[in-house]
């Protein structure tokens, strides 16, 4: 409380505070350099086949050559780092997170019921993938909608007896939002094909740290975060789902997060 902090941190003559925050600063950043050092490496050393054909072979493609475990975890992937990959289209949203509805704040109580009440037939499934918007009602007469009196996001159904029907509290969402994107690479990927296989080459990460959670309930009223549904029971009467998994749209990045560093994997 005796020192001047801001004094000592802009002076012009190196001082014992200045090179204590130089070093935590340099440790801070030790992991991202590492990270930034593997994937320069992978990325000079050409195309990578694809490991699997699914929509998520991109980011599990690059966690294998990274040998990062394929798993579930809310965790980030990397010493605290979020992995997120995408192929390098403008009109692809990228995932943010997972997050199931607060089942005992809902109408509905599992996503069983929400396949029930809004699922349609697929050859051997019965499922339920949409995008819902607080912007505009989908296909299936679903929207979302902020409360921002309960801090609550709210699913409504354009049927009458259903109406609301689930609750996320946003505290929730906020809280999942700053563990899961502390700080993040968001490694852009060309898709190419060679010898009749998909391959990736990747090209450029986006590094960003500590989201504005006040800008997320705004990105959600505008449309440019949404939520996509993907709910299925398939043949065994087993009900599986893999979201719900809310997306943002490319343009939404730079309004979610303080401004970035951007880092070009080829040079």
């Amino acid at each position: 409380t005796k020192i001047d902090v801001r004094k000592l941190i802009n002076s012009s003559i190196l001082n014992s505070f200045q090179e204590l925050i130089s070093a935590i600063n340099s440790t801070k950043n030790e992991v991202a350099f590492e990270l930034l050092s593997m994937l320069r490496k992978i990325a000079n050393g050409g195309p990578i086949p694809s490991i699997v054909d699914a929509d998520t072979s991109v980011g599990r493609t690059l966690e294998a050559a990274l040998g990062i475990d394929i798993n579930s975890s809310k965790q980030p992937d990397y010493k605290g780092i979020e992995l997120k990959s995408f192929r390098n289209s403008k009109t692809n949203r990228k995932n943010l997170f997972a997050q199931v509805p607060d089942w005992k704040l809902s109408k509905f109580k599992s996503s069983a019921e929400i396949l029930s009440s809004f699922g349609y037939r697929r050859q051997e499934d019965f499922k339920l993938y949409c995008t819902v918007s607080a912007i505009t009602r989908n296909s299936q007469g679903l929207k979302l909608r902020i409360d921002s009196d309960v801090k609550q996001l709210i699913e409504n159904s354009d049927k009458p007896k259903v109406g609301d029907f689930v609750v996320w509290t946003l505290d929730k969402l906020h809280n999942r939002l700053k563990t899961k994107h502390k700080e993040t690479f968001w490694v852009e990927a060309e898709s190419t094909r060679m010898n009749d296989q998909k391959c990736f080459q990747y090209k450029l990460v986006e590094h960003t740290k500590k989201p504005i959670t006040s800008q997320f309930d705004l990105l959600i009223e505008q449309g440019i975060i949404t939520l996509d549904h993907l709910i299925k029971r398939n043949s065994k009467g087993k009900v599986v789902e893999k979201g719900p998994l809310f997306k943002i749209e490319p343009k939404g990045i730079e309004l979610l997060f303080p401004p970035s560093e951007i880092y070009n994997l080829m040079s």
